[in-house]
C-alpha cells in the first residue's frame, strides 16, 4: 500500500536576524534557497503535495519561479508566527495524506537520506524528528547569563528538520492554535512519542548573512563529494 506525504514549508518570517531579506528568496549557488530546501522532496513519489506559505504580500504576488517548480506546489499566506505559518500550510494539503512533513525553508542542505529516514520512523506511527547529537557543553544562564548549570549533553540532541508526523498526529497538535519553536513540541504536549532522527551536523538553516558563504561552501563539498570516483 502506497503511502501519500503531504509536505508543509513555512516560509513568511520576516528575515529579521538577515537584515530584513527574504532568506527562502536568497540566491545559493544560483538558486534560491528555497528550491535546494523543496529539492529533496519533489524528488519522491510518495510527495503528493507541497504547500508554501508565503508572507501575505508574496502570497498574492507568488515568484514565478516557484509556480514554475512544480504542478505539486501551492501556495498560502502565512502568519505571524512560524506555527500559524505551519498551520496555514497543513491546511492547504490533502486530507487523505498518511503523513505530513513540515521543513524550514530555510533549510538548503537536507539530505535525501535524512529524509529517507524521517518519512521511515514516521510510518512506523510516531513522530521523527531530523537532528544531531549536541557536540558542545551546554550551559544553564539566568536573566543575567550567569550559569546556574551544566546540563548532561549526552541527553541533548539539536532539533532541526524535516520533522515528519502521521497527518492525523499533526493535525490534532495544531488544532488547539498553540505556539511552539518547532512542531514536535506540540506532538509532545499530546504525550505522544517523538524520535530523533540523525540528519547529520551539516543540515544548516539560514539565519544570519555569515550563513550563506558556509552553505555554499558546503554545498560545493558535497557536489565534489558526489563527482569523486
Amino acid at each position: 500500500m502506497s503511502v501519500r506525504v503531504g509536505v508543509a514549508i513555512p516560509a513568511a518570517g520576516s528575515g529579521r536576524r538577515m537584515g530584513g531579506v527574504r532568506k527562502p528568496f536568497l540566491e545559493l549557488r544560483g538558486e534560491p534557497v528555497l528550491i535546494h530546501a523543496l529539492r529533496p522532496f519533489l524528488a519522491r513519489t510518495d510527495v503528493v503535495a507541497v504547500a508554501v506559505a508565503l508572507a501575505a504580500a508574496d502570497a498574492e504576488d507568488p515568484p514565478g519561479w516557484l509556480l514554475a517548480l512544480d504542478d505539486r506546489i501551492r501556495v498560502v499566506a502565512g502568519g505571524a508566527t512560524r506555527s500559524e505559518s505551519v498551520r496555514a500550510a497543513v491546511a492547504a494539503l490533502p486530507e487523505d495524506c498518511d503523513l505530513l512533513a513540515v521543513h524550514d525553508a530555510a533549510r538548503p542542505l537536507v539530505s535525501g537520506a535524512a529524509v529517507d529516514r524521517c518519512f521511515a520512523v514516521a510510518a512506523t506511527g510516531m513522530g521523527a524528528v531530523a537532528g544531531c547529537p549536541a557536540v558542545d557543553t551546554l550551559k544553564e544562564v539566568d536573566e543575567g547569563d550567569r550559569v546556574t548549570a551544566t546540563a548532561d549533553r549526552s541527553r541533548f540532541w539539536q532539533a532541526h528538520t524535516p520533522q515528519v508526523f502521521p497527518a492525523d498526529l499533526l493535525r490534532r497538535a495544531h488544532r488547539g492554535g498553540g505556539e511552539a519553536t518547532d512542531d514536535a513540541a506540540l506532538v509532545e504536549r499530546l504525550g505522544e512519542t517523538v524520535r530523533m532522527v540523525d540528519g547529520g551536523r551539516w543540515n544548516l538553516k539560514v539565519t544570519r548573512p555569515e550563513d550563506l558563504p558556509v552553505a555554499e561552501a558546503l554545498l560545493d563539498a558535497r557536489a565534489a563529494e558526489a563527482t569523486t570516483p
